[in-house]
């Protein structure tokens, strides 16, 4: 690898992926909307354009011969002709692009939404079948653009999907905030029985995990067509590791709480209101998010272990002393 190109280099998983890269001495471009002096002081060359421009997406891979396709709409509320337009529409001109421009290798940063039917998953592996039922736009986006990136593996072009599971670490802007301003502002409940098992990924550990995808893929290329979830390796308790940090910010422990069954109806109910009368303001309470906060949801990293040669780095302990001691 001597040059990569990053889409949404700028953001929380790609910066610590140009990070790394520069660390390896590898040439990095990173792609946004904006520019990214922080990348720019690594040596990064920072592009500014847009995904679903193709020409422009052409251009901006001239020489590059690895992609880290990390750019996409998160989030569970919004039009689903923007997640469309951004995660479906964008994954294919980037795939476009690169084989106009004879890349050869590229890593999609990918979700396990996309196998998330509302069910319990416990120790789930890759070969869950994708949901068929989607509650946010977001997961129904990401189904559609894993599919496309691994059905583009071929020999002119390797990719593979990494599935990252609640990323967090210093400099989160959106879970870890969204956690501490609900907390802080007394609006979260736990939602069901409390014992639902997740798993969680630290920043550094999934950007070590895109890394070793690119360099399988550059060697004996058995991860091309493949997706492989990351994670800490060690699921925890939802509402425990909320209670730790809560405990750890200062902020008073959660002690409300709300059977699924009424989140869930609560969640149906907000989410009609707002369609009709505020579309563009979240709800603070929707059915994927009490499906998120009531159910287990945890993965068996072993293949990723075993066509990657990944391991956890960063303990969940060590994170969490590098997040409180940022904070």
């Amino acid at each position: 690898m001597k040059r990569a190109l990053v889409t949404g280099g700028g953001g929380f998983v790609g910066s610590h992926i140009v990070r790394q890269l520069h660390q390896m001495g590898v040439e990095c471009h990173v792609l946004g909307r904006s520019r990214y002096p922080e990348m720019e002081v690594l040596g990064a060359t920072c592009l500014q354009g847009d995904i679903c421009d193709g020409e422009y997406l052409s251009s901006a891979m001239d020489g590059v011969d690895t992609v880290f396709h990390v750019a996409a709409l998160a989030g569970i509320w919004g039009k689903w002709e923007d997640y469309y337009r951004i995660n479906v529409i964008g994954t294919g001109n980037v795939l476009a692009a690169c084989k106009k421009n004879g890349v050869r290798n590229l890593v999609y940063t990918s979700t396990p939404s996309v196998v998330f039917n509302g069910d319990d998953i416990v120790n789930g592996n890759e070969e869950l079948p994708y949901a068929d039922h989607f509650l946010c736009h977001y997961a129904k986006s990401k189904v559609m653009a894993e599919k496309i990136v691994l059905e583009s593996a071929g020999s002119e072009l390797q990719t593979c999907a990494i599935r990252p599971h609640l990323v967090w670490g210093p400099g989160d802007p959106h879970l870890i905030p969204r956690l501490l301003e609900r907390g802080q502002r007394r609006q979260l409940k736990k939602v069901g029985n409390c014992t639902n098992m997740v798993d969680i990924s630290y920043v550094e550990n999934v950007a070590t995990a895109h890394l070793l995808a690119a360099r399988n893929l550059e060697t004996t290329g058995t991860a091309s067509g493949q997706s492989y979830f990351i994670s800490q390796g060690e699921p925890v308790n939802l509402w425990d590791w909320i209670d730790e940090l809560f405990e750890r910010m200062q902020i008073p422990p959660v002690r409300s709480r709300v059977p699924f069954p009424i989140a869930y109806g609560a969640g149906a109910v907000l989410e009609a209101i707002h369609h009709l009368f505020s579309p563009e303001k979240e709800p603070r309470m929707t059915r994927f998010l009490a499906e998120q906060l009531a159910k287990s949801h945890c993965f068996s990293i072993d293949k990723a272990k075993q066509d990657l040669d990944y391991t956890v780095s960063i303990t969940t302990k060590e994170g969490m002393n590098r997040l409180c001691n940022d904070n």
